[in-house]
């Protein structure tokens, strides 16, 4: 029979997911245990593909084959046991897309709140609560259909009035000459097709451009539409009403070109209709209670009395708070979830767990502080310390000295990353881990970075008048030739003031941003990072065969995996397995391209080589340079050929930034680079960016890293806090000078400093 003090441990026994080495770990229950060690050293496989995906497989594997075919499918990890497992709710970096109806009000919940308040409160009523919902008619602007958002038809782009019917007049691919939407209007028997259709009389041109479906009949019996419409209204029908996001190619283009977008006039962009907009509860409106910044709400709403629904505002007022502790005040309500970057989001999914009361429960992060200042830290860790002393399980993925700090254990994966690491070389307190002969724990001994002389702006650029979202008419000096990083608390303005208004003045800067590189369970860092191409033409040229056949992809791929190195085998009801292809043995080529070598190295040896094997084995130029910024951004372990699905969220951010460096632009961007980098890895970045600078870049980072701060050869300080109390410059300058000012950057700066 079991024991009650083993049931109290998580039981891990020989994990071999991707490059664990049969790790064995006991993990005490209701703890705090943070997970440490370099990129790539298998924190993730452990913590989420292994401990976690086998905790939800189990939960999933509950409800009948029916549900589960609309659950995330999890194998069952490689691991010889893992046991004692608890419900898992996994809170990762993965954005929050959404449609265009998804705002942070309705991914939290809070928006049902409000819509309830406002439904009982207001007087005289006026419906219930849907009716105070810009997803239902009863509420939605009727001329936006509740988006908040108008699309206006440039009609010059859309029609060339120079041109008759005959000659194809739409500039849109879907109306070209002979296609069935041309056809209508072609074969309708209602116009001259030779007669250019600014020549049109002025009923002509009603029944071309506007006429409503239904208004006019086709003259021709054997038009191949009995029904017409005019341009503008059945593109508007057609194409305004579908989600352009989702179109491509040819269509996407003329979509983008046809079509400018801005706010609703009818409704001021608060998506809901006029009855709405003026029903008001102690003075307020909804639309405006939702344009509201979230801290400010929260003490508009703490001040009311409302009797009978004094529950339902308080219920408000504590989930509001809940944002503002995890560092989110600035935000509105009715901010698009599309535009949260990948930290914002993962701190709008704990929202949801803040105030919950179950307990022993398995919790499980990526990374939180990714996105937060210096100064917020705490808040995230109060958090953390809550969920714990409810009776939960926290296992946390991090970086961060301070998270680390506050952790019951810390367990740490190494010792290096990729094939040199998936072992447990630490495990221990974090004071134990501070005296450590790890990675980490000589990253945790080793003093604040000193300061260094700056290098000298060769001219400036100049951005004046900035008022996107919170900045409030800014004007910035950004410095070319040199490091400069952009700094500021979450929400202050920083994202705003680069990506909305450099490339006015920079139109050929390169921005990096966190957006998420995308790949099938066939690409790898050799198909992303552009290197697959002079490798097949390297062989090709060496060989004398084709270049295709070099290509998994292509005619080399084996003809029973396609390539993959992978069989995927349906099997009905249950799970789906995959398994290592017998015949090419997981190497993804037929015998006839492995045949073929270059100084005895087949395509397939060089699709298991390392980054930095590789280095060794090619000499063109084209192809050292690509892996030559893969081993400067720190994947010099990854193989050519691993699978993209098998990387870290900070691997494959980096393999975006080493694709991106190849470049020759002269200005470039780098949004938050220190995203999933050990400590121990910053400052290999840092003189990265520093060589960028040397070879005659500009370089901008927007970053939070203290080390990359203070690496900088010029900062521009944005504040002095999130959202309605940020936007402004509150600091530019030297290093040298921004520890001394009055900032938040500035006192946290002065302190890893040592000042």
């Amino acid at each position: 029979m079991t024991s009650p003090e083993a049931l109290n441990t998580i039981v891990v026994r020989g994990a071999r997911e991707n490059n664990l080495h049969d790790i064995d770990l006991n993990l005490p229950k209701r703890t705090l245990i943070v997970f440490a060690g370099v990129s790539g050293s298998g924190k993730s496989s452990l913590v989420f593909d292994t401990i976690a995906a086998e905790a939800q497989r189990q939960i999933n594997s509950t409800f009948t084959a029916f549900a589960q075919t609309f659950l995330p499918s999890y194998g069952r990890p490689d691991a010889d046991l893992i046991a004692n497992l608890s419900a898992v709710i996994i809170v990762d970096q993965k954005r929050l897309f959404g449609g265009p109806r998804s705002t942070v009000g309705t991914i939290t919940d809070i928006g049902d709140w409000l819509r309830m308040l406002w439904s009982r409160g207001v007087k005289p009523s006026i419906g219930y609560a849907n009716a105070f919902s810009f997803n239902d008619p009863a509420g939605m602007c009727p001329e936006c259909d509740g988006l908040g958002e108008a699309k206006i038809v440039d009609i010059d782009e859309l029609v060339d009035e120079s041109k008759s019917l005959r000659e194809g007049p739409f500039k849109h691919p879907d109306f070209e000459p002979g296609k069935w939407p041309y056809r209508v209007f072609a074969d309708s028997g209602l116009f001259d097709l030779d007669v250019p259709i600014e020549q049109y009389s002025a009923r002509e041109r009603h029944i071309f451009f506007d006429a409503k479906p239904g208004e006019i009949e086709v003259v021709n019996a054997e038009a191949i539409m009995k029904s017409y419409e005019g341009i503008i209204s059945r593109f508007r029908r057609s194409y305004l009403s579908k989600d352009a996001d989702a179109l491509k190619g040819k269509a996407k283009v003329a979509f983008d070109r046809i079509v400018t977008r801005g706010t609703c006039q009818s409704c001021g962009g608060t998506r809901y209709n006029e009855t709405i907009r003026n029903a008001t509860l102690e003075g307020l409106s909804l639309p405006d209670a939702f344009a509201m910044q979230v801290s400010d709400l929260a003490d508009r709403i703490e001040g009311w009395t409302l009797k009978d629904l004094d529950t339902f505002s308080a219920e408000i007022v504590l989930q509001l708070r809940r944002l503002v502790d995890l560092g989110l005040g600035y935000l509105s309500l009715d901010r698009a979830t599309s535009s949260l970057s990948g930290g914002e989001s993962q701190r709008i999914k704990m929202v949801r767990h803040l105030g919950a009361t179950l307990n022993d429960m398995l919790y499980v992060f990526d990374e939180p502080t990714t996105g937060l200042h210096p100064r917020d830290v705490h808040r995230l860790n109060d958090m953390l310390l809550a969920l714990r002393d409810k009776g939960n399980t926290v296992l946390v993925v991090e970086h961060d000295p301070e998270v680390m700090a506050i952790a019951d254990r810390v367990v740490e994966i190494g010792p290096g990353a990729g094939k040199a690491g998936g072992t447990v070389v630490f495990e221990g307190t974090y004071e134990q881990l501070r005296n450590a002969d790890t990675r980490t724990g000589k990253a945790l001994r080793r003093d604040g970075a000193a300061l260094r002389t700056p290098r000298t702006p060769t001219d400036f650029l100049h951005i004046t008048g900035a008022d996107t979202h919170n900045l409030h008419n800014v004007s910035a000096d950004i410095p070319l030739g040199v490091l400069t990083a952009v700094t500021g608390v979450a929400g202050s303005g920083k994202s705003s003031l680069i990506h909305g208004h450099l490339r006015s003045v920079a139109p050929d800067a390169v921005i990096i941003d966190q957006a998420p590189i995308r790949g099938s369970r066939r690409s790898s860092p050799a198909t992303y990072s552009g290197l697959l191409d002079p490798i097949r033409a390297y062989f090709a040229k060496r060989t004398g065969q084709p270049a295709s056949l070099f290509s998994p992809n292509s005619d080399g791929a084996c003809p029973d995996c396609q390539g993959s190195g992978i069989i995927f085998t349906d099997l009905g009801f249950t799970e789906p397995v995959s398994s290592t292809c017998e015949t090419c043995q997981g190497r993804r080529f037929r015998p006839g391209a492995m045949r073929h070598t270059v100084d005895d190295i087949s395509i397939a040896d060089v699709f298991e080589m390392s980054v930095e094997d590789a280095q060794g084995f090619f000499e063109v130029k084209k192809i050292r340079d690509i892996l030559h910024r893969c081993s400067d951004v720190g994947l010099g372990y990854l193989s050519l050929g691993q699978n993209l699905s098998s990387l870290s969220g900070g691997e494959r951010q980096r393999l975006k930034l080493a694709t991106e460096l190849i470049g020759s632009s002269s200005i470039l961007v780098l949004d938050e680079p220190t995203t999933g980098l050990h400590p121990s890895d910053v400052s290999n970045l840092i003189a990265l960016l520093s060589g960028m600078v040397a070879e005659g870049r500009s370089v901008i980072v927007i970053e939070h890293n203290l080390d990359v701060v203070a690496a900088a050869d010029w900062v521009i300080d944005l504040g002095p806090d999130g959202g309605l109390g940020g936007g402004e410059v509150v600091f530019t300058g030297t290093v040298e000078n921004l520890i001394h000012a009055d900032t938040h950057t500035g006192t946290y700066l002065a302190k890893s400093l040592g000042g």
